[in-house]
């Protein structure tokens, strides 16, 4: 196959796996990249054998991560290949197969426009906890957070047309939240995706990964974490102000009244929240949309509570802790989907 590269970045790798897997995939494809990303220099004659065999090995000279081994290596194709129509990333690990990477070379030389992703069963049996517990965390996550359905968010076997690897090498991320911010950028970019299934192969419970369970899950998650903190806080805050002002308060619509004074407030610390530290290029149409929301929400809340209040003689503070959670949610789709669209960062 000689209009497709095939992508393989790899730290310290086993050199036996690779070796056979390397030699196989040369095979059916004339061209295939290797980025050594940072490899302990016990493996430099590994390297040098497989340059000495026709594969093309990039050096970072220390470990920088899986993201920037992958813009290292789309620069180097859209460089020097002008006539490649698009490339397959795949892990060097085995878990991989030669018959799957041709699947997605195929479906990306027909669909160059897609990301196309080679998407594993979670369900069978060899899937390791760790993977099957993390795929399950991340597939809700971007359900909810970013509205993508996708099967298996966290695979490095994917498909990307020439048009793709170019407009992919400004987004940010170095290491493995690179791969996640690919899957965002579909969203906010309008980009299909096309998912291939392919076989669900993990040697030794994938020991060879070098995937950091804690520390690269933070990195995938940042986007996600800092969203849901800045909400939570926000909420926290109106629930404070509005039982502080309820107290003050003597007139006959206190709860409405407190209702919107507590949301002025918690709004504007929820935008400056927004606007400083998740979104960009925020402008005053965003901020238009934002607080047509706002007005919205907030009188639904006041009706609410107030009718609640009335009809079950609960304590109010609980009953608003109710009704605003469940806003909340719906808040959070509404700005993913209306007010916020296009500015994940």
């Amino acid at each position: 196959m000689k209009d497709i590269f095939v992508v393989v970045p790899t730290l310290d790798p086993d050199e036996k796996i690779m070796q056979e897997f390397i030699k196989e995939l040369h095979a059916k494809f004339s061209h295939v990249l290797v980025v050594n990303d940072g490899s302990r220099n016990i493996h430099d004659k590994f390297f040098k054998k497989l340059e000495s065999e026709g594969i093309i090995v990039l050096k970072h000279y220390k470990n920088l991560g899986k993201g920037r081994a992958l813009k290292t290596a789309f620069n180097y194709i859209l460089n020097e290949y002008p006539h490649i129509l698009g490339v397959v990333t795949c892990d060097s690990d085995g878990q991989h197969s030669v018959e799957d990477i041709t699947k997605i070379a195929e479906e990306t030389l027909k669909n160059p426009k897609k990301l196309i992703l080679g998407v594993r069963n979670f369900a069978q049996e060899n899937v390791p906890p760790k993977s099957k517990f993390g795929n399950i965390i991340t597939r809700n996550i971007f359900k909810i957070f970013i509205g993508l359905n996708i099967s298996d968010t966290q695979t490095g076997l994917r498909g990307l047309g020439r048009d793709l690897m170019l407009r992919f090498m400004d987004l940010s991320g170095e290491r493995y939240e690179y791969e996640t911010n690919m899957l965002i950028a579909t969203k906010d970019e309008n980009i299909e995706i096309l998912e291939v299934e392919i076989a669900t192969i993990y040697l030794n419970s994938n020991a060879n990964s070098h995937f950091n369970p804690l520390l690269d899950s933070i990195m995938i998650y940042k986007l996600f974490i800092k969203y849901f903190l800045a909400s939570f806080s926000s909420f926290l805050l109106d629930i404070v102000l509005f039982g502080s002002i309820l107290g003050i308060l003597k007139i006959n619509s206190r709860i409405l009244a407190a209702t919107i004074l507590a949301r002025v407030v918690s709004s504007i610390y929820n935008y400056l929240i927004n606007s400083n530290l998740i979104f960009k290029n925020m402008n005053i149409i965003t901020l238009v949309k934002y607080y047509i929301l706002v007005v919205i929400q907030m009188f639904i809340s006041g009706c609410f509570v107030t009718y609640l209040y009335r009809l079950l003689n609960l304590n109010v503070i609980l009953i608003k802790i109710i009704v605003d959670f469940f806003l909340m949610i719906i808040n959070l789709i509404i700005q993913r989907e209306f007010v916020f669209k296009d500015l994940v960062k």
